[in-house]
């Protein structure tokens, strides 16, 4: 296993106590580095020909880092390392895994894929979010409703997602929701 971000200026950086972006300038690869604790390389860098799989974890950096959906939405550009990274290993038919917001970078990517980022309504208040499900059918892709310690597997394009944290759910239903997105991508490995 190991770890790569892209060597770019974060959007902007959050004081995650208060809730409010800061001044504060800070890389995405050096930011990646420090969660990481250091064993982490540059996404230029990265061959999918060295690699089974490939798995993008979610989070709001995603929408505001790798790809602009937190600002443009279903318009959003996606980095030209990210896209360059799912499409090599799509195009090795090699497993891409994806969870939280991130099955958005696949709905950009690759026109007509199946993804979930959960459900495609405010289930009990659960999925805030549910719009993201139609603006990936709007991409010309189709949503998959899931539960969150579900994940759907597009055969295929060996594409697997799950929504994490899409859905205001326990720590546990989320940590098994992407414990079953890791499972299928090792299955198509």
């Amino acid at each position: 296993v190991k770890i790569f971000a892209p060597s770019i200026e974060q959007r902007d950086v959050v004081n995650h106590l208060k809730g409010s972006p800061t001044e504060e300038k800070r890389n995405v690869l050096v930011e990646s580095a420090r969660l990481a604790r250091g064993n982490i390389q540059d996404l230029a860098e990265l061959k999918a020909s060295e690699f089974d799989a490939v798995i993008f974890p979610g989070g709001f950096g995603v929408a505001k880092n790798l790809c602009s959906w937190a600002v443009d939405g279903k318009n959003c550009t996606v980095n030209e390392h990210v896209r360059s990274t799912l499409q090599a290993f799509h195009s090795a038919k090699k497993p891409i895994g994806l969870c939280c917001i991130s099955p958005v970078l696949a709905a950009k990517v690759f026109p007509g894929c199946e993804v979930t980022v959960g459900q495609d309504k405010n289930v009990d208040g659960r999925f805030p979010d549910a719009e993201t499900a139609s603006a990936i059918a709007e991409l010309g892709c189709k949503h998959i409703c899931k539960n969150v310690n579900e994940s759907h597997v597009d055969k295929a394009n060996k594409i697997v997602t799950t929504c994490a944290f899409m859905c205001k759910a326990p720590l546990h239903e989320i940590f098994d929701g992407i414990g079953t997105m890791v499972q299928e991508v090792l299955k198509l490995a």
